[in-house]
C-alpha cells in the first residue's frame, strides 16, 4: 500500500511480489508479460465461462459500482494520466513514484510487524530510512540499487494472515476491487500512512492524494493495452485476478495447504515464462491460407 491509500484500479496486478501496481515507467515491459500471465491464469480459473459465482454474491451491485468507476477512469482519471505522461519527464515521474512508493514502507513496517515477521521489519526499516536520507527525501530509490528487497504489506493482509477469512467480493465506488476483509483495513493503513501526520491542511492532502492517484494511473497506461484486448468479461477478469493476487499475497508466493485446487501460481506461471526457450521459426507450423 502507498502512502496509506489503498487505490485499487482495476489491475489487480497492480502489487506484485516484487510486483508492485505502481510500477516505475522502466518497469512496463515486464507488466505487460506479468497481465498477459493473469489473463492466462484468470481464463483456467473460471474456465471462461460465464455464472454465478459464490465468492461474489453482489455482483449486480459490483458491476453498477465497476461501470461507474469505469465510466470516471474513462472521462477523468484515464485522460489526465496520459496528459501527466505527455507533458511531464519521465525522469521526473519516476521521482514521483519513488517518493510514494516510500512513504508507503511505514505501512508495510506496521503491517509485518503485526504479522511477526521480524526478519521482515528491520529490511523494511532500512529501505525507508535509506531512501529517505540518501534518496533526497524517497524522490531517488537508492535503496533498490542496493539490493534492499522492496515489499508491499497492508491490513487486509495481516487480517488475512491471522486467519480472517476474505468474505464476498465488493467494488468499491472508486477505488475499485475490493472485499468484506480488505475494505475496513482501509482505513487502518490510512492512520498508519505519514500522510495522516505531515499534512495537516486539507488542501496540501487533497493535492498529494491527487498526484498519487495520477502517478498509479500513468503507469497502468501500457500494461492496460493488453487488457483492453482481452476478449472476455472485463468484471469477471479483474474480479478473479484481484481474488487470486490477495491470495497470492496472504500467502507469500505459497499455495495454500490444502487448497487442492491444482491450478499454478502466478509466480510459478512467471517462472514458467522467464524460461521457455523461444520456439525456431522453421519449427512453428505452417498456417494455410484458406
Amino acid at each position: 500500500m502507498r502512502a496509506g491509500f489503498a487505490i485499487h484500479r482495476g489491475e489487480p496486478m497492480s502489487n506484485r511480489p516484487g510486483y508492485n501496481p505502481r510500477q516505475t515507467t522502466e518497469q512496463k515491459p515486464m507488466a505487460a508479460r506479468l497481465l498477459s500471465l493473469v489473463l492466462l491464469t484468470a481464463c483456467t480459473l473460471c474456465g471462461c465461462a460465464a455464472g454465478p459465482d459464490p465468492r461474489d454474491p453482489l455482483e449486480p451491485l459490483n458491476r453498477k459500482i465497476y461501470a461507474f468507476n469505469d465510466a470516471v477512469d474513462k472521462a477523468v482519471t484515464k485522460p489526465v494520466a496520459k496528459g501527466y505522461v505527455a507533458v511531464v519527464p519521465q525522469l521526473v515521474r519516476r521521482g514521483v513514484t519513488n517518493f510514494f512508493n516510500n512513504l508507503g514502507m511505514v505501512v508495510t513496517t506496521f503491517n509485518d510487524a503485526l504479522q511477526l515477521k521480524g526478519t521482515k521489519v528491520p529490511v523494511d526499516f532500512a529501505r525507508f530510512t535509506t531512501n529517505l536520507v540518501f534518496g533526497l527525501g524517497g524522490l531517488i530509490d537508492v535503496a533498490s540499487e542496493l539490493k534492499i528487497e522492496s515489499r508491499n504489506e497492508d491490513f487486509g493482509q495481516t487480517l488475512g494472515y491471522w486467519g480472517v477469512r476474505s468474505g464476498p467480493y465488493l467494488v468499491l465506488p472508486l477505488l475499485g476491487p475490493s472485499d468484506m476483509r480488505d475494505a475496513p483495513g482501509l482505513a487502518v493503513d490510512y492512520v498508519v500512512s505519514p500522510f495522516f501526520y505531515l499534512v495537516p491542511d486539507n488542501r496540501e492532502g487533497w493535492a498529494l492524494f491527487v498526484v498519487d492517484v495520477v502517478d498509479v494511473r500513468a503507469n497502468l497506461l501500457q500494461a492496460e493495452k493488453i487488457f483492453e484486448t482481452a476478449a472476455m468479461d472485463r468484471y469477471s477478469f479483474l474480479r478473479d485476478t484481484y481474488l487470486q493476487r490477495r491470495e497470492y499475497l496472504i500467502n507469500d508466493g505459497k499455495t495454500p495447504m490444502g487448497s487442492g485446487t491444482g491450478q499454478k501460481s502466478l509466480k510459478e506461471l512467471e517462472e514458467e515464462d522467464m524460461n521457455d526457450e523461444p520456439v525456431p521459426l522453421r519449427a512453428a507450423p505452417a498456417v494455410r491460407r484458406p
